[in-house]
């Protein structure tokens, strides 16, 4: 067998449309195989014992370039190669991905009587994230959060915030998150852009999303983590209340952070958890 490679991402996934292309010292092609469904290159070519250079490329990420010795019996055993995504950032590997609402957390900050905070998450949620196959920037992301499910560990509080002073539960029952786009603002970081339905508004908004890697799941799934935050202004989404109290401070403070702790699951559907 002439040649041996293994092409994976940085967290060991396989880069299955990866292209393996084998140069002699004059530059000629010699060799040119693709990766398989495992990200294995296995090709029977005999090549001559000497010095070779191998190029590896896949779209959407950057190509690498190494050096290679040919042995007298004709093999050459590349190893493994990690592909970093272009530019340097990274996303989990192509195709649908479900949000795990079990293993995640829609979580928001209120600033209250100028002194401290209140927090809150919403428990009834779904969510699923498309990432493209080419070009990463087309990936999608849609998310739909049931308004009633807030919960700040306050039921009077809760019930409140339901009331049309707030969420309106009533006339809008549901919070929809619908990305138009992502831009890489790092290693690992992105900017994803969308436009977010809340108390019967849309407001373009952006999540400023960090990848935290992916793993195996004791399932038998594959489990991608991040971690996402943006801050929001009520006045934007019309929900407009407030209670001023001593001294001129508002109970309830004008903007909310939200910080979203998100698994997804590759696929379309959940194991049972």
């Amino acid at each position: 067998m002439g040649l041996t490679a293994r092409i994976q991402t940085r967290d060991g996934w396989a880069v299955s449309h990866a292209v393996v292309t084998v140069t002699d010292m004059t530059g000629t092609q010699v060799l040119r195989a693709e990766a398989d469904a495992d990200g294995a290159v296995r090709d029977a070519t005999t090549l001559a014992p000497g010095a070779y250079t191998v190029i590896v490329t896949a779209v959407g990420y950057a190509p690498t370039a190494s050096s290679a010795i040919v042995t007298a019996s004709g093999r050459a055993e590349v190893g493994t190669v990690t592909l970093a995504r272009q530019g340097g950032t990274e996303l989990p590997p192509p195709g649908p991905w479900t949000v795990d609402p079990a293993h995640s957390t829609v979580g928001a900050v209120a600033q209250h009587l100028g002194i401290s905070s209140v927090h809150g998450r919403f428990t009834d949620f779904t969510a699923a994230i498309e990432i493209a196959p080419d070009d990463v920037t087309k990936s999608r992301v849609e998310a739909v959060i049931r308004a009633a499910s807030i919960d700040t560990g306050n039921g009077m509080r809760d019930n409140h915030l339901r009331s049309a002073d707030f969420l309106d539960v009533e006339k809008h029952p549901e919070i929809i998150f619908r990305s138009t786009g992502l831009t890489a603002s790092g290693a690992d970081r992105w900017t994803v852009h969308g436009e977010l339905t809340l108390h019967g508004v849309v407001r373009p908004v952006d999540l400023d999303l960090a990848y935290l890697g992916t793993g195996s799941d004791p399932w038998g799934g594959t489990r991608a983590a991040f971690r996402a935050t943006t801050e929001l202004r009520r006045e934007d989404f019309a929900m407009n209340y407030n209670q001023v109290v001593q001294a001129g401070i508002a109970a309830i403070g004008t903007t909310l952070k939200v910080e979203l702790d998100v698994q997804a699951v590759q696929g379309e559907s959940l194991p049972q958890t």
